[in-house]
């Protein structure tokens, strides 16, 4: 929760705006709700079906409803300009996975970057690296994802990112499909 309240005040400090998954409670109510305070933009996005089980937040600068995760997942992917994964559960996973995917099949060239909150992402970065060592995505995906412990510097990083060379992730290593 600090780390999530550390980065709302973060992105708000710097005149950036922060779209998230439109809840006022858990991580994202923290990162949303220290980023109001810090006069920051905050813009939500809410499948209808999670409006009552999430809690929506009702003082966001701007609340978009969804018929679905799908429909919501779209909606977040083309009002962002870089994706921040904290510490949470499945859906967190989903949201990065599916961030991450496009960025690997050059569908964006947006940042994708873990908040790695006392080391809470560690085991998934390791599975990362295990998964290019045994040839399942080549070793440029891994500047794909940006990790850092500290929110400001994981701004600082992302502010200055740029998409590393993808070339294709369905030829081998020699070239050929």
């Amino acid at each position: 929760m600090a780390a999530g309240a550390a980065l709302g005040r973060a992105v708000a400090a710097r005149g950036l705006t922060l779209v998230y998954g439109g809840a006022r409670v858990g991580v994202m109510g923290a990162v949303a709700d220290a980023a109001l305070a810090g006069g920051g933009r905050v813009v939500g996005v809410i499948p209808k079906s999670l409006v009552s089980k999430e809690i929506a937040h009702d003082g966001l600068s701007e609340l978009f409803l969804t018929e679905t995760m799908h429909d919501r997942k779209d909606r977040m992917i083309a009002l962002s300009d870089a994706f921040v994964a904290l510490p949470g559960g499945f859906g967190t996973y989903d949201e990065l996975f599916e961030t991450l995917t496009l960025a690997q099949l050059g569908l964006h060239d947006k940042p994708n970057a873990l908040l790695d909150t006392e080391g809470f992402f560690q085991p998934l970065v390791a599975l990362m690296r295990h998964t290019i060592e045994q040839g399942f995505a080549a070793p440029e995906h891994e500047r794909l994802l940006v990790v850092e412990r500290d929110p400001e510097r994981l701004l600082d990083v992302l502010a200055a990112w740029t998409p590393p060379p993808l070339g294709s992730k369905w030829l081998d290593r020699r070239g050929a499909p």
